[in-house]
């Protein structure tokens, strides 16, 4: 296990929500933050307050839809801070239609932002990570990498992809001590994201976010000896890390 102060992470989806919280708690372990997402506004501000607390941070705005400004963004990042220790992929949409009503445009947007994204950023850092010799990847999945839904007809096979993305660069990765492994939440959270889509029953039941993060810091301090390849519950491991 290592520690985070001063070591430098990338994550995606920030501006609310999970990634929010996850950004604000690896800035209190002291980590230098590369911060993406499409909403420049929330984003600027997320990054004005954690530079108000003395936390080193880069807010980049991009459409991780796009391969190009992905691109673009992940090299700013590196040319800013050098090897990550930390990619978190977290941004994704879910845009719940019927199949017969989705167009190929929009289906191919869901799945880009999930999948191309999660493979683009994970093949910038793999070298650097390599040559390390450590480096953590953790893809945020959900329910819908491993089951159908209706609605979901891009949602789904984008997390599916990123399971299978998960469990391949863990084989790969293991000999250079690079872990891989993608985290569901485990209870529903009260997100943007989540608001259209939970039913009012489990809604009664969503807790804030905030209260997952403990499971990403701890998980950011591992290396594959302690998990590599799996697919990781994070409400019931921040209750194993904070003892509750």
């Amino acid at each position: 296990m290592s520690h985070l102060k001063d070591a430098f992470g990338i994550i995606t989806g920030v501006a609310e929500g999970l990634g929010n919280k996850i950004a604000r708690a690896y800035g209190r372990e002291g980590m230098r933050l590369a911060l993406m997402d499409v909403q420049t506004e929330k984003l600027n501000e997320l990054a004005r307050e954690l530079t108000a607390d003395g936390i080193d941070c880069l807010p980049i705005s991009v459409d991780l839809s796009d391969a190009s400004q992905t691109q673009k963004a992940l090299q700013k990042a590196l040319d800013h801070y050098g090897t990550p220790r930390v990619l978190l992929h977290n941004a994704a949409v879910l845009n719940e239609r019927l199949f017969i009503d989705i167009t190929f445009e929009q289906w191919r947007k869901e799945i880009d932002i999930i999948l191309q994204a999660g493979f683009i950023l994970s093949k910038g850092v793999w070298p650097l990570m390599m040559d390390a010799g450590i480096g953590s990847i953790i893809f945020i999945s959900s329910g819908s990498g491993l089951k159908g839904f209706v609605k979901e007809a891009a949602y789904c096979p984008g997390k599916h992809g990123q399971e299978g993305l998960m469990k391949v660069l863990s084989m790969e990765g293991k000999p250079f001590n690079i872990a891989v492994n993608t985290v569901t939440t485990g209870v529903p959270i009260n997100t943007p994201m989540s608001h259209g889509h939970y039913p009012e029953e489990l809604r009664k039941q969503w807790v804030d976010p905030a209260l997952l993060t403990p499971a990403f810091v701890w998980l950011a301090k591992q290396d594959t000896s302690f998990a590599t390849g799996e697919r990781l519950d994070a409400w019931k491991m921040s209750q194993l890390v904070t003892g509750q």
